[in-house]
């Protein structure tokens, strides 16, 4: 039997690096050395709490790059061996009306690499015959850096709510949450045009960290009422497109507050399943006429959209990575993210 090394989460609050069976390339698909993986913030509430969809033990892990070095038998695929891969971990079920429509986004089926299948936070990655033809798989273009290529899938959501909210030339746009989701949502509304940015936290350090992204204005909201700083700022207006980057009720609240009369507030950041009702007042987005958008995953032509971002360096996927390890390391880079001292962690084989 051949082995590699792969990270096994065990049980939650129980992971590390161990030997594993090595796996063949899969009927029709692929199967990949895996160069780089970025750890996110789905990965961490699965060290942490596991996940309903993974059944553990399982190696997680779907911010992959990778270099194809077989592939299984029917193979019938564009991708050869030598090519290096953006692998993101959506495989849409090609079947229902939102797939047929191409709406990929709202896929009604559709699974992903890391729960249906073991991710890539090992040493080699299956990639399935489904992940080939119906999946989120690009080339890496020559120059891109495979460790900056784990960024595509993470910033693919964001261009699909930016898209959405339709953010564009003139616009304040407030980003309330300063980790990693929210510094890529203040780069690209930066990048898509918009006037003014305004980073929100309740965190010194978050901040500090997102300045070099060069918001307009930061507030740390355990210092000032968020929603009164907006509405200052706007000479009492409120900002055209507001995004909730985290997973906190009450900034779903403030941010239908803090929005302007016709304004988008984009509710990217999910809520804890207990938590999920936060008692926005409904008559602000009625006599406001706002719109309430909810936005989720990606289709590929926002994989696509993310990857020329990345490779033209008008976001620039340096600046976002904290920190690298290789991946025997995986243990001290996961309790470093774990305890909030690391912005991105990306692991290298």
């Amino acid at each position: 039997m051949s082995v590699m090394k792969a990270v096994i989460v065990r049980a939650p609050g129980d992971f590390g690096v161990v030997d594993k069976e090595k796996p063949g390339p899969p009927r029709g698909g692929m199967l990949l050395k895996v160069l780089a993986c970025g750890l996110c913030g789905s990965d961490l509430r699965t060290l942490q709490s596991g996940h309903h969809r993974v059944k553990l033990p399982y190696t997680i892990g779907h911010e992959t790059s990778g270099e194809v070095v077989e592939l299984g038998s029917g193979y019938s695929g564009r991708f050869r061996t030598g090519d290096r891969l953006a692998v993101s971990p959506l495989v849409y079920c090609g079947k229902c009306e939102f797939c047929m429509t191409g709406r990929h986004e709202l896929c009604i089926d559709y699974r992903e690499i890391a729960q249906h299948w073991e991710g890539g936070f090992a040493e080699y990655l299956a990639i399935p015959e489904e992940a080939v033809s119906l999946g989120t798989i690009q080339s890496i273009p020559p120059g891109l850096d495979p460790v900056h290529a784990t960024l595509v899938e993470p910033l693919s959501s964001c261009v699909n709510a930016q898209e959405t909210g339709k953010i564009s030339e003139g616009d304040t746009v407030v980003v309330i949450g300063a980790g990693p989701i929210g510094t890529f949502h203040v780069a690209l509304a930066r990048a898509n045009g918009a006037a003014r940015v305004i980073a929100i936290d309740i965190s010194k350090e978050r901040l500090k960290m997102i300045e070099k992204y060069s918001p307009d204005v930061m507030i740390n909201a355990s210092e000032k009422d968020p929603v009164r700083e907006v509405k200052h700022l706007t000479n009492g207006y409120g900002a055209e497109v507001v995004i909730t980057a985290n997973p906190v009720p009450e900034t779903q609240v403030q941010a239908v507050e803090m929005a302007r009369k016709g304004g988008r507030v984009l509710l990217f950041g999910g809520l804890p399943k207990e938590r999920s009702r936060p008692g926005i007042d409904m008559n602000l987005v009625h006599y406001n006429a706002l719109h309430l958008i909810g936005t989720t995953i990606f289709a590929p032509r926002h994989n696509k959209m993310a990857l020329q971002l990345i490779a033209s360096g008008k976001i620039s996927a340096n600046r976002f990575i904290s920190h690298v390890f290789p991946l025997l390391a995986f243990e001290e880079g996961a309790r470093l993210a774990l305890e909030g001292k690391a912005r991105k962690v990306v692991f290298t084989l």
